[in-house]
Order: structure tokens, then sequence, then C-alpha cells
């Protein structure tokens, strides 16, 4: 069998190489926990500021606003589980670790609809304030679709307004090159997204702004979330952000590139495929609707022929109904069934590109047949 073809790149990306041996730094490196005082404990502790150093220079922002987590996940609860007893707005399409938490929790929440545009605007922000809303909570990109929200135009009302405005970035990070606006009050980040490793992510906190600890006990990352950092993930975390900074947005156009070509010979060759989402899109995000076409059985075809794509969040994987994000955004089940997402990323090549083209081709034509 010829190499496998990853294509799921939104679901996790493969860890790089160079990230890797960042981390062997603490694998290989002794007994190292950054909150120890003795000569091993200090080694840990001047790494641990070099990451934080690192990334918060990659965002342009002060190194007390990085707190390390266990991922995305944990960031956004973070943020969420304060605002449990006021209201928010959001929408219907968030990423379950949104949409999920704030329905488990009961919180008072306005949940825009899209519809097939597949990002909230401003205007709809507007209509959905109420004098006792406490937060905005939106991602910058959704996962399933890649469409992006204007997070500039929303952290402006937002900041205009006094609202505090959280943002799930998890699915922008390692795509395009971007700066976090004045209005944004924390935004949440998943190494294993951009090639760093999984189990790993951080907070964005601005400045001047509290947050109650997600978890209590000892005195780590400035007291907002105890327990000894995973040190070897963070450094691995680091070094990721690093090769954005040397990659982007040399890797931004190359996975644009390789999204257009994608697209359009699909298109050209089986004429009547449709993008899910009217809205401008991440750079490295394709979700496609296959007319007459089942959508698991072409997941399961794809895998066979050694192509590795999904249907949406690999959070809902294995999950029997079809798509929340995009029944929410107006299309129907017959649509969300048939439609399948393709993600690249900064390693996916126009030859790999090339090979899923004709396997696609190829095995829609046969399920169509059939």
């Amino acid at each position: 069998m010829k190499q496998r073809i990853y294509l799921d790149n939104n679901a996790t990306t493969a860890l790089d190489s160079r990230v890797f041996e960042a981390m062997v730094q603490d694998l290989k490196g002794g007994p190292l926990n950054p909150s120890s005082v003795h000569f091993f404990g200090q080694t840990a502790r001047n790494l641990l500021i070099s990451a934080r150093r690192t990334i918060a220079s990659y965002l342009h922002v002060d190194p007390e606003e990085i707190v390390f987590t266990s991922g995305g996940t944990e960031a956004l609860n973070h943020c969420i589980q304060n605002f449990a007893n006021g209201h928010i707005i959001t929408t219907d399409i968030e990423h379950s670790a949104i949409y999920k938490t704030i329905r488990e929790l009961k919180i008072d929440a306005t949940f825009i609809q899209t519809g097939t545009y597949g990002a909230a605007t401003v205007q709809q922000i507007k209509a959905a304030l109420r004098p006792d809303t406490k937060a905005i909570i939106l991602s910058a990109v959704n996962g399933e679709t890649g469409v992006k929200t204007d997070i500039q135009q929303i952290a402006q009302f937002a900041e205009k307004h006094s609202i505090p405005f959280i943002v799930d970035g998890v699915a922008l990070m390692g795509k395009e090159p971007f700066e976090i606006p004045s209005g944004v009050t924390a935004m949440c980040f998943s190494a294993h997204k951009f090639h760093g490793p999984k189990g790993t992510g951080f907070l964005f906190l601005r400045n001047g702004f509290s947050l109650s600890p997600f978890q209590t006990g000892g005195m780590q990352e400035h007291q907002k979330r105890a327990g000894t950092e995973n040190l070897s993930g963070i450094l691995g975390m680091a070094r990721a952000v690093s090769l954005l900074q040397e990659e982007l947005p040399a890797k931004t156009q190359h996975m644009l590139e390789l999204r257009n070509h994608f697209e359009k010979s699909l298109m050209d060759q089986l004429k009547d495929i449709q993008i899910n989402g009217e809205g401008p899109r991440v750079v490295n995000t394709s979700n496609l609707y296959f007319p007459n076409v089942d959508g698991e059985s072409l997941l399961l075809n794809l895998d066979l022929a050694g192509i590795a794509a999904s249907h949406g969040s690999a959070c809902t994987a294995g999950a029997l109904e079809p798509s929340r994000v995009l029944l929410n955004m107006s299309y129907d089940r017959k649509r969300a069934r048939s439609s399948v997402r393709f993600s690249f990323s900064r390693q996916t090549t126009k030859e790999e590109i090339d090979r899923a083209i004709i396997a696609i081709v190829k095995i829609v034509h046969q399920s169509r047949n059939l």
C-alpha cells in the first residue's frame, strides 16, 4: 500500500520532529519540577520562563498573560465557568467545549443562529446584547467548516461596551498569522493543532481581568491553575510556536494553494459538489457536500484507500447523528450526512492532494453507480 494520506488535521496534527527534540530537554533532563528551589528546580523554571516568553513574543502579549493548561477544552471551561451566573452571547455552532459546557451548566445564553454563512456577525451580537450580558464567547474559526468570525470587529464592539470577549483560537493557530485585538479578554489554544504535543495548551488572559482558578492547590501559573506544569509538553508547544514565526505566512499561502487546487479539481470532475459555509474560510479547511453519496461510506472507502478525512469534530466522532454544526447552519439532514471535512497542514504536499483527488473521484463515481 502507498503511504497513507492524512487530511484530518483539524482533529490533530503530526508532531513535528523539531518539537520532539525540544521536549527531550525535559524527558531526558532529570527530575525537573519548576516549583522546586534546588538546582534541578531552577533549571526547570528557567526553561518554563523561556517557553512562556517565546509564546508571548509570538502573540505580542506579556508573558504574565500566558497560563499553561492541558489544552483548549480546559481553557474554555475555565473561562465559561466564571460566567455561570450571567448572560452569555454565543452561537449554536460552537465546538462542544463551549456549546456543551454552557448547556450542562444551564447558563442563561443566547445561541445566535448563523445560517449557512457560518459565523456570527457584529450586527447579530448587537441584537443579542442585554443589560445583564456578562460575556461574548465565540470561535475565531469554526473547526468543521473553517468559516472565520470577524474577531476584530466584534472585539471593538465588546471593548466599547466593556463586555468580556472570550475567543476559542484552537482552529486558527498555525494556519494564518494573526494578532489578538485589544478587545479580546481571553483566547484559548491547543498545541496538537499546530504540530505540537497533545495534552498541552494555553490560555491568554489579559492583564487586569481576573478569573477564579480552574483547579486549586499549589501556586503554579500565577495561582490561576494549580498542579505541576507539563514541562515537556510546554517546551514542545513553545518550539511549535517558534516554528510558526519561521514558517508563516509562506506556509499559509502553501495551504491556500493546496485547498484551492483540491476544491477546483473536484468541482471540475464531480460538478455538483458544494462547499459548506458561505463566509470567508481559514486556508486549510474544506467541508464538502457530495450529493447522492453517503458520507459515512465515503469516509470508510477513503480509509481503505489510505486517506484519512472526517465528518467533523473528532470530539463527536462515532456519533450516530449528523453534524450538529451543519444542521444548525440550516442544512438538512441529507446534506449533513453527505458532507465530509478535509483539512490540510503545513506538512501536506501537492503530491498527496493529487493522489487524494484521484481516489475521491473514483470512490464517488463507484458509490453513485451502486
